[in-house]
């Protein structure tokens, strides 16, 4: 099961064009799409943080307060679609994060400590578009790249990214199509 993780709200977002486009290349299996806009998740409060850590001492997997984790976990491929946003990326996709983050489902501790990933998904790719440069993006695929290789298991984290599009006399379609040109030699 490919996992379309789409953080972008914009209707005709650029950065949503290149994430579909992905999915489709690799799709020979069972696409999931996780519209973060229309899963009106919140960040956690005391409250329900409290409410997950009771879920998961009671070993109670089946609660709706981890099943975001379950389903990132079970994911053979991951495909994040975030635009580069405020030096970042949109507070949907971090507010996801903290949903999927699941001591015993996503990730355990080792006995001395280590992080150990608990995730099925070999691959993740994260698919951004930015407005002016972004060639590098430490405080967005950086921390998703961290989080993957050390806390999720995932071995193999590549960026997709078209940047530069709102600069004046940019020819956006070139730097989309060049973009997509990399998709399309992405092996299923």
């Amino acid at each position: 099961m490919i996992l379309f993780v789409d953080s972008t709200v914009r209707e005709d977002s650029r950065t949503r064009r290149l994430a579909e486009r992905l999915v489709s290349r690799l799709a020979d299996d069972e696409v999931r799409v996780l519209h973060l806009e229309d899963e009106h998740l919140r960040p956690f409060d005391a409250r329900t943080l409290a409410r997950r850590t009771q879920a998961i001492e009671a070993g109670r997997w089946d609660s709706p307060l981890l099943a975001k984790a379950a389903e990132f976990a079970a994911a053979d491929q991951i495909v994040v679609a975030a635009p580069f946003w405020d030096l970042s990326f949109p507070a949907l996709l971090k507010t996801y994060i903290e949903w999927i983050s699941v001591i015993g489902v996503v990730f355990r501790y080792s006995d001395d400590g280590r992080p150990i990933g608990l995730c099925r998904a070999r691959r993740l790719f994260y698919v951004s578009t930015s407005g002016g440069p972004a060639e590098t993006d430490p405080f967005g695929f950086g921390y998703v790249e961290a989080l993957a290789k050390s806390f999720w298991g995932i071995p193999q984290v590549r960026r997709i990214a078209a940047t530069g599009l709102d600069i004046v006399g940019a020819d956006v379609e070139a730097i989309l199509r060049a973009a997509e040109a990399k998709i399309d030699k992405v092996r299923p």
